[in-house]
């Protein structure tokens, strides 16, 4: 294999994932980042063909297992993807034989994963596959996949074997006993059941071939049946191959087998398969859509974030829950956390109300186990586990293996002491309740875990004789740093006082509406009047750190222990608990994650004690520069970002924001192998709606006080309130990112040392004046207007609305016909900027790029193109550039110099330091208005306005450019 080309990090589109280059290093991640799924099952993006160091995984809801004496698991159920591919006698594998090209893409809107390469076979011969890949999100029991095979310089025989891998592992460890397996006249099937919790599955396979000669056969294999034809193919003749997959369960049917096998049978083509599918996405991503403008990668992350969500939430099944690891990977093992509740369900309380029920009454489902736990502990009621699989029983493993061979093993406690995850899961019932109004479900299933827990409060707080007032002592928090002594944690406290507060309203809205079922429930769980009067006694009397400040204490005797400063430990790569060890972080003010700030940012959209803005900032300037943000957990950078963002802090908000966004996507903490966080994805939909959009749910409605990051020109989502849709579609305030107009300096201002370059794009570091020419001459054509490549000539370097004005010339439209043809045009040449890649820069353009990166010299890009992101992005130098100022970024085009300034300003830099590559005389224009240094592309007479006038960026250096700029200052200072 050919792996001399550097690694290429992913592109980014509005709505597609592209990895353009294999990378066998980053394996494991990407197998997680091309997860599909359709919140039955979830596929890693494990490939068809296989690979010696594979991670494949299908995981299917509810389906756990036990490993004897150690723990209780997800199990990895039997692939459904293997596809041998054989040209020739060669093996088709991507650790053999040479790689000549190679793109896999994930598209988000329509749920589909594709991969195209092309391969030359160990023997010499070409061949071009196309695979693409589905879990049907319109019948959850359907699994499609297609090759596309054609043969580029050969011709010759190929086979190719369709198989169901019985013998799946977690780990080295294999849940599974075959139970039969065998063939009908629509393919084979497979039939095993787990070895403990005895659930049986079933899968069936079918195989179609089209565009050769040929006709699936059947093979018997143990444990492994297959599909399998051959064909024999021509140079340029795409054969394709398609396998379709069902699968069934006993959780869902009582005899699987029968039921996989009929659905097999019944299956319409794949084409309508794949058409079902799409309009089932089509019909989800109606109402969770969130659209960004102004900056594609946020766009595509937020997407990314949400796509996992959907395709993590049971749409048939109120029995389980979403994993903290989804449906992913094998971290956690399928367990289910307080993510859930707190994180994710806000998700689909707002956009899919339906979903949002089922992963609640999970909760319900699981209150049995819950309340053997608080039995087990000595306590009354229900007392919900920390990690829950399928029946509600804890299942947090007491034990952990050190990274030291010769160390004893790690003891973990939040089995035992993190128990504000009965709190978590009431507040979330509670929440649903209000955004919903589904009076119905509090009555038959909230209720009941709001009373019972609470019950289980009582018992678990005690009296302090000494102080006359209730404590709840030996807890962890949210901050899982500090696990030893941590007594009367205010954020376990005020959210148990805030629970009881909310049974006893439940109680009395039963007693008012639902007698019958109050009834039911005091006999149930042994309620009385007494004891809900005890109930309002803990909540009144329960003890609250707080103080006349503002400045609330973590837990008692927090502000005692040593203090720490974050920054004395960069640079590093690890946790500070990695660095520092367990009990020294137990010894010093530093949190794994938010705890006191966590805590008011629940209580921020009721505005309840002790939520104010006045308490998030005082809180904010202590407690967030001693947060492990960047390696402790993944679940604070999102909360981060929501107050950062109530504060006004927006650069600080949007680089939160983006730490949580790209987690799995770019791997920012080394452990996407294990799966996605699922709590950052969905904390990711809370900083969008909450943070940025300042959504506040109001008695009424929702009503939004947006603050947008810089750059983003339009954000627009719905929300799901009290029976109604809302929708919204927000603007930034123009003023709120730039502290005073963008006025260049004087003429008479001296020079400063050059710190920063800004390249405008088309033609500079890359040619796609073709792409707009063509666009604006299918325009044109459409529209009966004159147009040609000289009249082209006047559009460069001027913005979209001002082309049109050029060509339209007398030509009377109005407004919005202007902007239709604008948006028109615009899909046209992103409709032609798809085939961009890195072999698309100018020669030299990366050279440079490289060159000023390791002088230490920041670079922009100040193009005029709303669409200059994408092409950044596929052109694969989103890494080499520090901002990007685009046609989004400011409202006066080129020659105004706004966008140079505005460069300049996200770079930090004074206009002065700056120096700008142009290519047309617009653009010098601006660049010189700017008060920059301009370096003119092209011939004199179009850019002789720069200082200093280059052919192109081919053979050039940046010390020569110094130098030449170096030139033109002499000959400047020389004239004056």
């Amino acid at each position: 294999m050919n792996m001399s080309e550097r690694p290429h990090s992913l592109i980014y589109t509005d709505w597609t994932v592209i990895e353009p280059h294999f990378d066998p290093t980053l394996l494991h991640a990407r197998e997680t980042v091309f997860t599909i799924g359709n919140g039955y099952l979830g596929t890693r993006g494990s490939f068809e063909e296989g690979h010696p160091q594979a991670m494949a995984a299908t995981l299917i809801h509810g389906v756990y297992d036990h490993v004897p004496v150690v723990y209780t698991e997800l199990v990895n159920c039997p692939d459904w993807l293997p596809l041998v591919i054989t040209i020739e006698g060669d093996r088709f594998r991507l650790d053999q034989g040479e790689v000549l090209s190679y793109e896999r893409s994930l598209d988000l809107q329509h749920g589909r994963l594709s991969r195209s390469v092309r391969w030359r076979s160990p023997a010499g011969k070409t061949i071009d596959l196309h695979f693409e890949r589905f879990a049907s999100f319109a019948d959850q029991h359907v699994l499609a996949l297609r090759c596309q095979i054609t043969p580029v310089d050969f011709e010759g025989s190929i086979e190719v074997q369709a198989s169901i891998n019985g013998y799946p592992e977690n780990q080295g460890f294999n849940h599974w006993e075959s139970i039969g397996q065998g063939a009908t006249r629509h393919g084979v099937w497979l039939r095993v059941r787990t070895r403990t919790s005895r659930i049986e599955l079933a899968m069936a396979s079918g195989m179609n071939l089209s565009g050769a000669e040929g006709s699936p056969q059947t093979a018997n294999v143990p444990g492994y049946p297959t599909l399998l034809t051959s064909f024999f193919a021509s140079p340029d003749q795409t054969v394709t191959i398609e396998n379709v997959i069902t699968v069934y369960t006993s959780r869902d049917v009582e005899a699987p087998t029968q039921a996989a096998q009929t659905k097999l049978a019944d299956l319409p083509s794949y084409a309508d398969l794949r058409s079902q599918h799409e309009d089932a996405w089509k019909q989800a991503w109606e109402n969770s859509d969130i659209l960004i403008e102004g900056d594609v990668k946020s766009q595509l992350a937020v997407r990314y974030n949400i796509f996992q969500l959907l395709i993590s939430a049971a749409k048939h099944d109120d029995q389980v829950s979403i994993p903290a690891k989804t449906l992913s990977g094998f971290g956690y093992r399928g367990h289910v956390f307080w993510d859930t509740e707190i994180f994710i369900l806000p998700f689909f309380t707002y956009t899919q109300p339906a979903l949002a029920r089922n992963l609640l009454t999970y909760r319900y489902h699981t209150l049995e186990g819950a309340r053997r736990k608080a039995a087990h502990y000595g306590f009354k009621g229900a007392m919900y586990s920390w990690e829950s699989a399928d029946t509600g029983d804890e299942v947090t493993p007491r034990w952990a293996l050190p990274n030291d061979p010769y160390a004893e093993d790690i003891r973990i406690w939040c089995r035992d002491r993190e128990i504000h995850i009965s709190a978590d899961i009431a507040y979330a019932a509670w929440n649903y309740w209000q955004a919903t109004g589904d009076d119905d479900w509090m009555r038959d299933y909230g209720a009941e875990i709001i009373l019972d827990t609470a019950v289980f409060w009582m018992s678990r707080v005690e009296w302090s004789n000494r102080h006359e007032r209730y404590e709840i002592r030996e807890v962890i928090g949210a901050d899982e740093y500090h696990e030893h002594d941590v007594n009367n944690s205010v954020f376990t406290n005020r959210l148990a006082q805030w629970h009881l507060e909310k049974a006893i309203a439940v109680y009395d809205w039963l007693k008012q509406h639902h007698p019958q079922r109050l009834s039911d429930l005091e006999k149930k769980l042994k309620i009385t009047p007494e004891r809900r009067s005890r109930w309002q006694d803990i909540a009144k009397n329960l003890w609250i750190l707080d103080s006349p400040s503002g400045l609330i204490e973590q837990f008692e005797g927090f502000f005692d222990l040593k203090d720490i400063n974050l920054n004395d430990y960069e640079p590093r790569t690890k946790s500070i608990q990695a660095l520092i060890g367990i009990e020294e972080g137990n010894r010093r003010q530093v949190l794994k994650q938010p705890d006191v700030l966590m805590l008011l940012y629940l209580m921020r959209q009721s505005q309840e004690f002790p939520y104010s803005p006045a308490a998030v900032e005082k809180n904010w300037d202590y407690y967030a520069p001693r947060t492990d943000i960047t390696y402790g957990s993944s679940l604070g950078p999102a909360i981060h970002s929501i107050l950062a963002s109530d504060l006004g802090k927006s650069v600080e908000a949007y680089d939160r924001f983006m730490q949580a966004a790209l987690v799995d996507l770019e791997d920012t903490r080394g452990n996407a192998s294990e799966g996605i966080h699922g709590a950052s994805a969905g904390g990711i939909w809370q900083v969008v709606v909450f943070g940025f959009g300042g959504i506040q749910l109001g008695d009424r409605h929702p009503v939004a006080n947006p603050h947008l990051p810089p750059g983003w020109s339009r954000l627009k989502f719905r929300l799901h309130w009290r029976g109604k849709w809302h929708d919204f579609d927000l603007k930034p305030n123009p003023t709120q990112h730039l502290p005073a107009p963008m006025t260049p300096p004087p003429p008479s201002s001296p020079r400063l040392p050059i710190r920063g370059v800004i390249f405008d794009l088309d033609g500079v570091l890359t040619d796609t004046a073709e792409y707009h020419y063509r666009s604006w001459q299918r325009l044109a054509d459409e529209e009966e207007l004159p147009f040609d490549r000289d009249a082209n000539e006047a559009l460069r370097g001027v913005s979209r609305r001002e082309s049109l004005m050029l060509i339209v010339g007398d030509r009377t439209y109005s407004e919005a016909q202007l902007h239709e043809m604008m948006e028109r045009k615009n899909g046209y040449y992103v409709e032609l900027i798809q085939t961009v890649s890195p072999h698309d820069l100018l020669p030299g353009a990366l050279t440079l790029l490289e060159e000023l990166r390791q002088a230490g010299i920041k670079t922009a890009i100040g193009s005029a193109s709303k669409n200059a992101r994408p092409v950044v992005e596929k052109l694969g130098i989103a890494d080499q550039v520090d901002a990007i100022a685009d046609g989004y970024s400011v409202e006066h085009p080129k020659p105004a110099p706004d966008l140079f300034l505005f460069a300049a300003q996200e770079l930090g830099l004074d206009p002065g330091e700056c120096v700008v590559f142009e290519d047309a005389a617009a653009g010098v224009e601006a660049a010189l208005a700017a008060g920059m240094w301009a370096v003119g592309l092209g011939p004199e007479e179009r850019v002789g306005a720069a200082h200093v006038v280059l052919p192109s960026l081919a053979d050039m250096h940046w010390s020569a450019v110094q130098e030449r700029v170096q030139q033109a200052s002499h000959q400047e200072c020389a004239n004056s």
